[in-house]
């Protein structure tokens, strides 16, 4: 016989239920927040601004999957979407930062914003390449898909002494992804590098992006790729397997460690490194490549006041910034944005 329930609306052996309404209310607050450190996670949308040619497409997808893991890698957009219908989204879903592209007048402009209230950091893109590029004029590219489950470590190379507005950008780059706890971080998931480097002369910004790759030292190719893919080489034309190792060109070879940079890991990452032994660490850049200009600062999110260049000329450049709006959102088919 079946036993009768303890009391009205509640399973024998079970506490009341929580409502789904606030099961989807907590489980978002768990995705926005580190469980390790207990901050929040920055989280991103790489978007459009008017009609873009194919291959800025193609770098709006590529600085997507930079942005990855926390952005959306397949964001629609809508000709009708104006930068209001984003920032109602990016509420709820708890993204904090835009890379807004736009092609005004034939000149790539990149925007950094931080959402609902900025600033926005405008770029002018000088110099591009795709990932797609860089690739093909790799011998051997390497790109994984295993990279993109965790974010990229953002290196900062030349700011230090130029003050603002090149501090506000700085602290907009650093807060741009997760922090890394080094107490708490495993080795294992670090393994992209965004490289943002200032030239000072040419008062350009150098925007790379690398995989991270440990190489034992002293380890041939072979013996590496045989450790990795777990697979019995094919031995059929050998006499022994100590042919396999020795085979000219392979056996005492170990590609130029002294070209790397060698560490001493903390623990172990994988078959290949170890703590025991000593490994190389290898930058090969996956892509995108930009050369971007800092062209203007606004203090709200793509309005605001002009905070860089500073607003001496009036003529051009009114409080609000409405001289230097049109001259980089003029090709921009949109309704107000704001």
């Amino acid at each position: 016989m079946r036993q009768p329930r303890s009391g009205p609306g509640k399973r024998r052996g079970r506490g009341p239920r929580i409502p789904a309404t606030t099961l989807r209310k907590q489980q978002a607050v768990l995705a926005n927040v580190d469980q390790i450190t207990g901050a929040k996670i920055p989280k991103s949308f790489v978007f459009s601004r008017g009609k873009l040619p194919s291959t800025l497409r193609h770098l709006q997808q590529d600085l997507r999957k930079v942005m990855l893991p926390y952005t959306a890698l397949n964001l629609k957009e809508k000709k009708r979407n104006n930068l209001k219908d984003f920032v109602n989204v990016a509420g709820p879903l708890g993204v904090t930062h835009f890379l807004i592209l736009s092609n005004p007048k034939s000149l790539p402009h990149l925007r950094f914003s931080k959402s609902p209230q900025g600033p926005t950091f405008t770029f002018q893109i000088e110099e591009y390449a795709l990932a797609a590029d860089i690739a093909n004029s790799q011998k051997r590219p390497r790109c994984p898909p295993g990279i993109f489950k965790n974010s990229p470590l953002v290196v900062l190379s030349g700011f230090s002494g130029l003050g603002n507005p090149f501090e506000s950008l700085v602290e907009y780059f650093q807060h741009m992804v997760p922090a890394v706890d080094p107490s708490t971080v495993k080795l294992a998931a670090c393994q992209r590098i965004l490289l943002l480097k200032y030239d000072k002369e040419k008062e350009v910004i150098d925007f790379r992006h690398y995989s991270i790759k440990l190489q034992p030292v002293g380890v041939s190719r072979r013996i590496r790729k045989l450790m990795q893919n777990n697979q019995v080489p094919d031995l059929r034309d050998l006499k022994d397997v100590s042919d396999y190792v020795t085979k000219a060109g392979y056996g005492s070879e170990s590609e130029a460690d002294d070209e790397a940079a060698t560490v001493s890991l903390p623990s172990d990452i994988d078959k290949l490194n170890q703590a025991s032994r000593k490994s190389a660490v290898r930058l090969q850049e996956i892509g995108p490549r930009m050369t971007m200009r800092l062209v203007k600062v606004e203090s709200g999110l793509c309005s605001g006041d002009v905070l860089y260049p500073w607003p001496v000329a009036k003529k051009s450049v009114g409080k609000k910034g409405k001289g230097t709006e049109e001259e980089i959102e003029g090709q921009e088919e949109t309704e107000d944005e704001l």
